[in-house]
């Protein structure tokens, strides 16, 4: 994502739960930003701007602290498990022309051959990127694959200037033919003719004896 959101960060000098609570109460979100080998800044963001702009994933930031501006991105996002709010965030410092690491997610697209289903085993790839071109998701097409057709993490077309992290030979996603409702019928049909012939064999030996 090429486009960078510009958000007004302040600092801030008081910690822990009490002043989280008191920050997101006031509709600002707690967050620290770090990396370069500098200092961590501790800084409160507004909320809602904050949420919006994290909608998007990897999204480029643009900090403003005081008199001056920092690039950075969202490494870590902490939210409560029940509501879903934002508690805080951790965003690190990134430049103009660095690549970093990120995963990115893969959203599988068209459609196999017919009968055929596809089968995703990885929800993301890793990948090293420009700071300032880093892709939302990675789109992997299964358009007319047939069963036992795979794709793997080095089949991958990526972003232009992208590096693939992720082993190159992890499956991302593959196609098979699911069983048939014909195999699940004669299969219940089996177990039922099993357990007739079974009923029958225990009355015959009853009026036996």
């Amino acid at each position: 994502m090429s486009d960078q959101l510009k958000l007004v960060a302040e600092p801030r000098t008081e910690f822990g739960k009490g002043f989280a609570r008191r920050a997101r109460a006031a509709g600002k979100i707690p967050a620290v930003i770090y990396g370069h080998g500098t200092d961590p800044v501790h800084v409160t963001l507004p909320a809602h701007s904050t949420g919006l702009a994290l909608k998007h994933s990897n999204a480029l930031f643009t900090i403003q602290i005081g008199d001056h501006t920092e690039m950075v991105i969202a490494k870590d996002v902490q939210r409560d498990p029940v509501r879903r709010i934002i508690e805080h965030i951790d965003l690190l410092l990134v430049k103009k022309g660095e690549k970093i690491t990120v995963d990115v997610a893969v959203h599988i697209t068209g459609e196999s051959y017919p009968g055929t289903i596809h089968v995703q085993e990885h929800s993301t790839l890793q990948i090293l990127a420009l700071a300032t071109n880093l892709p939302e998701a990675i789109e992997v097409s299964v358009e007319g694959l047939n069963d036992g057709d795979k794709i793997t993490a080095g089949e991958v077309v990526l972003p232009e200037g992208s590096e693939l992290v992720t082993d190159a030979d992890s499956l991302v996603v593959a196609i098979s033919v699911p069983r048939s409702g014909a195999a699940d019928e004669a299969a219940d049909e089996a177990v039922a003719e099993a357990a007739s012939a079974a009923s029958a064999a225990a009355a015959a030996e009853a009026e036996a004896e």
